[in-house]
């Protein structure tokens, strides 16, 4: 017996179009052939070429200038930078995660269903059928992924270019004191997990843009400009308390991870945040697009 469907924007009354025979919509638009889709565009190439280039750019710098020289009084973790391998992939987080891994957060996420409205595909791929939901919910994944993708290509590249420039060794914390390579390789891995959820507000930010706009453009724009605003906000002091409810308070809070003894509460807090941000950002995206009238 056939299944009778009704498609989003269908005037009342009228009869809901009838399904094909075998029409299955958890098949539809799989999540490999919309993987594959992606990885083949240039600016997932581009994207990946320049993470992997980074740490030879700061090995180059480095080289160039000699060891890093920071204030007689104080050591911070650049200073720290060429002491082994796991403090240069360190190095590599830090020096990237406030600004770098922003761009291709808000690209994998921003540049979804933008660029199908951009294209003037979008209308088609819901004609075949493919149930909204499950559009959104495909592209949300890829994204996602490419973005951790993209947050674990970077330090593991640091970490090899950085075990043969100056050896593998323990992680020299700027405090004192040092973790056993296994353990900095386990903290790193923390410091990843964490890098990648408080980018969640910035992917939910870029999805929800994509789903309002058909320029890609402006939805990437639009995340990483308002992700920089957070920035701003949090540098102004006299916002107090107030700034505790900023994604961009708690974006550094990874570095509790690499002390002999890690303090979980800052990373705690920025997960909660990032993770309550993100969740409403991606309710107000599938539900804007469920009611959308799509013409692109």
């Amino acid at each position: 017996m056939s299944t009778l469907t009704e498609r989003p924007g269908q005037a009342r009354g009228t009869r809901p179009a009838e399904a094909a025979p075998g029409y299955r919509p958890g098949h539809t638009l799989p999540l490999r052939v919309e993987l594959v889709r992606q990885l083949k565009r240039r600016r997932t190439l581009v994207m990946g070429a320049i993470l992997a280039v980074l740490p030879f750019v700061l090995l180059v710098a480095f080289a160039i200038g000699g060891e890093p020289d920071g204030p007689s009084d104080r050591i911070t973790l650049m200073d720290t930078a060429t002491a082994s391998g796991a403090n240069f992939a360190a190095v590599s987080l830090f020096v990237s995660a406030g600004f770098l891994l922003v761009i291709p957060v808000a690209l994998f996420c921003g540049d979804t269903v933008a660029s199908e409205a951009g294209w003037s595909s979008l209308r088609y791929l819901l004609a075949a059928p493919v149930p909204r939901a499950r559009l959104l919910a495909s592209k949300l994944v890829v994204g996602l992924g490419l973005s951790l993708a993209a947050m674990v290509l970077l330090p593991l590249v640091a970490l090899a270019v950085g075990a043969v420039a100056y050896g593998w060794g323990p992680l020299a914390i700027p405090t004192g004191g040092s973790l056993a390579p296994g353990t900095a390789a386990g903290r790193l891995v923390v410091v990843v997990a964490y890098i990648f959820v408080s980018q969640l507000v910035t992917a939910a930010l870029a999805f929800w843009l994509s789903t309002k706009t058909d320029a890609p453009l402006g939805a990437v724009g639009g995340a990483v400009g308002l992700t920089i605003v957070g920035n701003v906000l949090d540098a102004v002091t006299a916002l107090g308390g107030w700034r505790d409810f900023l994604p961009a308070h708690w974006q550094f809070a990874w570095a509790d991870a690499v002390q002999p003894r890690p303090e979980w509460s800052g990373m705690i807090q920025g997960t909660a945040i990032s993770v309550t941000y993100a969740l409403v950002l991606f309710a107000l995206a599938f539900r804007g697009f469920s009611r959308k009238d799509v013409v692109s």
